[in-house]
C-alpha cells in the first residue's frame, strides 16, 4: 500500500479564470477550501478526477465550464488517482492535457438546461 501524499499537486479551473497549477494539503479541509463547499469526485479517463462543488449550482455558484454533458459550477480541480482510491499528485502531462482541455474561458448565459439544478426522485411500491 501507498503512502498517501499530504500534498499534492492539482489544476484549479475556476470560472472566468484559465488553468492553472497549485499544491494543496491532501485532507477534507485543502478539499473542500478549494472548492468551497462539499465536494463530490467525477472520475475521468486516464486516472484522473474531477472535483468540484456537490451543491454549485444549487448553492448559485458562477458556471465555470461543460464537461461532458453538464455544466459545472463554482471552482473545481483535477487530481491524480492512485490504485487505492487515494488522491495523488498529477504529473507533468496530465496538468498539460487538462490545460489544454480546459484552458477556453467559456460565456454562458445562465438558460442553459444543463445548468438548472435537478434532483431525480424515485418511489418504491410498498
Amino acid at each position: 500500500m501507498e503512502k498517501i501524499e499530504e500534498r499534492i499537486r492539482i489544476l484549479k479551473i475556476e470560472p472566468q479564470r484559465l488553468p492553472y497549477e497549485k499544491e494543496i494539503s491532501n485532507d477534507l479541509e485543502g478539499i473542500q477550501k478549494e472548492v468551497q463547499g462539499l465536494f463530490e469526485c467525477i472520475y475521468l479517463d486516464d486516472n484522473c478526477i474531477l472535483v468540484c462543488n456537490e451543491e454549485g449550482k444549487l448553492n448559485g455558484m458562477e458556471l465555470n465550464r461543460r464537461v461532458g454533458n453538464d455544466i459545472i459550477a463554482g471552482p473545481f480541480f483535477i487530481v491524480g488517482d492512485s490504485q487505492d482510491g487515494e488522491f495523488i499528485s498529477l504529473t507533468d502531462e496530465q496538468i498539460e492535457e487538462y490545460t489544454d482541455e480546459f484552458g477556453q474561458i467559456q460565456e454562458f448565459t445562465g438558460e442553459e438546461p444543463e445548468a438548472q439544478p435537478w434532483m431525480e426522485f424515485r418511489g418504491f411500491d410498498l
